[in-house]
């Protein structure tokens, strides 16, 4: 009996000892996905290339997500050539996710080898078309596995009659949490552009969250819907990226917030903020000799009624100069900053800010210090 019992205990350490091998030699062989790999963005039917713009987002450029069916580290390579067929690629970026952004001065490296320039005194052309192709690699090793279907886009350099006018983007509030309402041409408040990364915007300030009030977007052009910004499951989006509208940021309360944005990481937060220590201003305006007063008159700006600490002015025409911004037609607070269309004062002996002539929209809030003028179209 007792041999018996030894026969048996080997034979079941022998049969563990085959099932553990065999579990280490299991190998999974990656099946391509059916569905293979494109674009899902949609594409502009031209895209504008400067040297002002050059750290700007030309494209994000979207695709699905590839399924290998089995546990393997997939990434992805964007490529741009001058060739349809993609003979000399130049990699535009990689990554783990199913986007990025590809930068204006990328596009220019590729314009430049592709004889595109915009000197009107050369032969060569300001326009052409280039090509975009996104391959999926899979495992360590990277081994391509899925390469879309390459898209041309079409580009043009504008030609240069002079000094090149820098266009910074811009975004606007809209919806029924925000002053403007549901109104795209509302005089809808913009968000403030960080002086030193023109892809980074702030705003502080009251959302109205109270009742069943959807929340707010971002609107990159006044009157225009599109480009609309939101979310998409919770993840900082846009129209261009999902081909329709995003869900807007909700809004809890009635109160003050803090929302930052990046546009070039796809990030953002929105804080809660305490306002109710903060100083509320009778009047504010514009002093120094970028305006009509002088160092001696203010330019008025109009207090909102939907958040008294914003204050707003229209189409207010400046000259080459300096100014700052005053509460209450005196000295006692006052903002200025180094930098200009954008910047951010500290009302503690701020230096004067250099302004640029030309007609503004112009913007400030006096919970941060922070302002912005946007240039308008002169009549």
């Amino acid at each position: 009996m007792k041999k018996l019992s030894i026969l048996l205990l080997a034979f079941v350490t022998l049969i563990g000892f085959n099932a553990c091998t065999s579990d280490d030699d299991v190998v999974f062989i990656a099946q391509p996905d059916p569905e293979g790999i494109n674009f899902v963005n949609t594409f502009s039917s031209q895209y504008i290339l400067t040297s002002s713009t050059a750290e700007n987002t030309a494209e994000r450029f979207v695709w699905n997500e590839v399924d290998m069916n089995v546990p393997t580290n997939i990434n992805y390579d964007v490529l741009g050539s001058t060739s349809q067929d993609m003979s000399d690629p130049a990699l535009l970026g990689s990554t783990a996710r199913t986007n990025l952004a590809v930068k204006v001065k990328q596009l220019l490296v590729l314009a430049d080898d592709a004889g595109l320039d915009n000197d009107p005194a050369t032969d060569a052309p300001n326009n052409g078309t280039l090509y975009v192709q996104v391959i999926a690699t899979a495992g360590t090793a990277g081994e391509m596995v899925h390469a879309s279907e390459v898209h041309s886009i079409n580009v043009v350099i504008p030609e240069t009659t002079g000094e090149e006018e820098e266009i910074l983007p811009n975004f606007f509030f809209v919806g029924d949490a925000t002053a403007a309402g549901w109104n795209p041409d509302n005089n809808n408040t913009p968000l403030f552009r960080d002086a030193e990364n023109e892809n980074i915007f702030y705003f502080t300030g009251r959302f109205d969250g109270s009742g069943d009030k959807e929340g707010f977007k971002l609107l990159e052009i006044l009157g225009q819907w599109q480009p609309q910004w939101g979310l998409d499951n919770g993840s900082l989006s846009n129209s261009t990226i999902l081909g329709g509208d995003p869900s807007a940021f909700p809004v809890d309360a009635d109160a003050y917030y803090s929302f930052t944005m990046n546009i070039d990481e796809m990030t953002y937060s929105f804080e809660p903020y305490d306002a109710s220590g903060a100083a509320t201003y009778d009047a504010m305006g514009i002093v120094g000799p970028a305006q009509v007063g002088g160092w001696d008159a203010d330019t008025d700006l109009t207090q909102s009624e939907f958040d008294p600490h914003i204050w707003f002015a229209n189409d207010v025409e400046l000259s080459d100069g300096e100014m700052k911004f005053r509460a209450n037609d005196a000295w006692d607070a006052s903002w200025g900053d180094t930098t200009f269309p954008s910047g951010q004062g500290t009302n503690d002996n701020d230096p004067n800010i250099n302004a640029g002539g030309g007609v503004y929209d112009v913007w400030f809030n006096d919970l941060t210090g922070r302002y912005i003028l946007i240039p308008q179209a002169e009549e």
